[in-house]
């Protein structure tokens, strides 16, 4: 299953170290990447896939949340399927 991870916040160092890093621990792949600066503000998207993790998505999404606290950025987990209807025009 495919998943859309979202972060936005202040830019810090070492965001993306810390969520690519909670990834590789799960098993969860990365299949695509972008982020930016906007105004001083970190935006990340991110396309993973948990064919092959060793957790579900909302365990991850708690766990995500929970690190993510900590550095003050604000962090969204949800089904490719699900994103992707919340999109549609």
């Amino acid at each position: 299953m495919k998943a859309i991870i979202t972060v936005v916040g202040g830019d810090k160092v070492g965001i993306i170290a810390k969520v690519s890093a909670y990834l590789a621990e799960k098993s969860i792949n990365i299949v695509d990447i972008t982020q930016t600066i906007l105004s001083g503000n970190f935006v990340m998207m991110m396309m993973v896939d948990f064919e092959k993790a060793t957790i579900d998505i909302d365990g991850a999404r708690k766990d995500l949340t929970e690190a993510c606290h900590n550095l003050g950025v604000e962090i969204n987990l949800m089904s490719e399927k699900v994103f992707t209807e919340m999109h549609r025009i």
